[in-house]
């Protein structure tokens, strides 16, 4: 009985925004997100945002293929040189043009300012010349194969130098970019308002006159809102609710294949709260991952409608490693293991968690699980935002967190493995596995390519158990039946352009 009443106080006071906001497309959030920096955040979330304020260089579409946004076209000069032309006529919301020193400006501000999640991402780059105001040549220090798709996401945001300059650190409070959208307002917790932006480049294929974004962490009162017709648009919404929004003829949804992964992080050497048997030790870390089973895990919170996975490229890429599959669950193993490391019985560990309801329910699965092999594993519940920022400073032992994912395998692998990669929050280190991955970026050869990647894949989360990768999901996607327009593509983002809002 609460728990309906929270669910109807939540949809009505949705409603209470929706009714003085006219002509608003409301979409739900799984999750508040952080710092609208380009150069400073890493939700998800915050990414979805962006898609209304910063356009990038470069785009993906529904196959995948790498198309121009903010660019027009590309060459590569040699295999270090890298010449991109920009569109003509665009301005960033403050009105300053967008032009070659603008991308100059915000890739050299992505290396080089202090927190940059940026920088791992783009670190092959050696020099940002400007050739004239529409063309830009990138240099970089090797041959890359994996650069271009580098710049289709964060990386490849163009901010206003102006408005970038004037705010410093404060730039995310108000950011200023050359996307459909311009921000108007955030508040905390509650919603984050855009309104369209009439000097786009791109006009003629928006229709909606503005966007709010309402973090809803609870699915239950996501999916109530979506019903009511409180919001328009509910982003990952739970495998239970598909057959509750199909038999909603005012409801429409997409479940698409992601290309992330959903993962524990393990603090290994980030800080003193490493200093632990997990930390330490690879058997301990082996033990609790055997102690998982992944599947029973899959069906028992998402209906089985998710892909169990040991690694961090999804069965759609082709650089998947087939043959790297998971373990099945073995408790003695684990319990053998905890044993030969010398581990007195029970081991505490602590966890922390997003604090959203199917997360918090995994959790209690794998606290469940991992007992019958020896650990007490406690659960620390922290709203999201909050969370990254305390595995970034190593207050963790454990993080349950997940990743939206990349087209291409080094944005799933490089800055969370690499020794001092901007999201290594576990801080592992081994040299092998960086010269190996540092070989695969700079490789083209695809074969010679793949080949790198599972071997840094087999020694990192085989050998090391660095990080215990858990299931690739699926993006379910609802919306109202009055909205037209979405294009469901596989990283998840909603893109405003050719919605309508009936």
């Amino acid at each position: 009985m609460i728990r309906k009443s929270l669910v109807a106080a939540a949809v009505i006071a949705a409603g209470a925004i929706s009714a003085a906001q006219a002509q608003n497309l409301r979409i739900g959030l799984r999750e508040d997100p952080d710092i609208l920096d380009p150069t400073l955040s890493r939700t998800y979330v915050g990414r979805i945002v962006y898609a209304a304020l910063c356009d990038k260089l470069f785009d993906i579409n529904e196959k995948l293929e790498i198309v121009p946004q903010l660019a027009t076209g590309y060459r590569w000069d040699d295999p270090k040189t890298l010449t991109i032309t920009l569109r003509d006529g665009v301005r960033f919301h403050d009105g300053e043009v967008m032009d070659a020193e603008a991308v100059r400006y915000s890739l050299n501000r992505h290396l080089t300012m202090q927190g940059s999640f940026r920088r791992s991402e783009i670190s092959q780059i050696e020099a940002v010349e400007v050739v004239d105001p529409r063309t830009v040549r990138i240099r970089l220090k090797a041959p890359s194969g994996s650069f271009l798709a580098a710049l289709t996401d964060r990386a490849g945001m163009i901010l206003s130098p102006k408005a970038a300059e004037a705010a410093g650190r404060d730039f995310g409070t108000r950011p200023v970019c050359a996307g459909p959208f311009r921000f108007v307002e955030r508040v905390a917790q509650e919603r984050i308002v855009v309104e369209r932006f009439p000097e786009y480049w791109d006009a003629g294929r928006i229709h909606i006159q503005r966007v709010t974004y309402l973090p809803i962490p609870d699915g239950t009162v996501r999916l109530a809102n979506l019903q009511s017709g409180a919001i328009e648009f509910g982003e990952r919404m739970e495998p239970d609710d598909i057959k509750t929004i199909r038999s909603n003829r005012n409801l429409r949804v997409v479940a698409v294949e992601e290309l992330g992964y959903q993962s524990i992080t393990i603090n290994i050497g980030n800080g003193p709260r490493s200093e632990t048997p997990m930390g330490r030790d690879a058997r301990v870390r082996a033990a609790f991952e055997l102690s998982i089973d992944r599947d029973a895990l899959n069906q028992v919170v998402y209906e089985g409608m998710y892909t169990p996975t040991r690694q961090p490229i999804p069965p759609a890429s082709p650089y998947h490693i087939a043959d790297f599959k998971p373990e099945p669950r073995n408790v003695d193993r684990a319990r053998a293991l905890l044993k030969e490391a010398g581990v007195t019985t029970p081991l505490t560990v602590e966890m922390t968690v997003p604090n959203n309801p199917d997360l918090r329910q995994v959790g209690e699965v794998v606290q469940a699980m991992v007992r019958e092999a020896g650990f007490d594993l406690k659960l620390r519940a922290m709203e999201f935002a909050s969370s990254l920022q305390a595995a970034a400073r190593g207050d963790f032992e454990t993080y349950l967190v997940g990743w939206s994912g990349r087209t291409d395998p080094d944005g799933n692998i490089y800055s969370f493995t690499r020794t001092g990669g901007g999201q290594n929050d576990g801080r592992y280190s081994n040299p092998e596995v960086d010269r190996l991955l540092d070989a695969a970026r700079a490789e083209t050869d695809f074969e010679k390519r793949r080949d790198l990647y599972a071997k840094a894949i087999r020694i990192a989360f085989g050998q090391d158990h660095a990080r215990i990768y858990l299931w690739h999901r699926k993006n379910i996607m609802a919306h109202s039946a009055r909205l037209s327009g979405y294009r469901p593509v596989p990283d998840g983002l909603i893109r405003i352009q050719d919605m309508r809002l009936q």
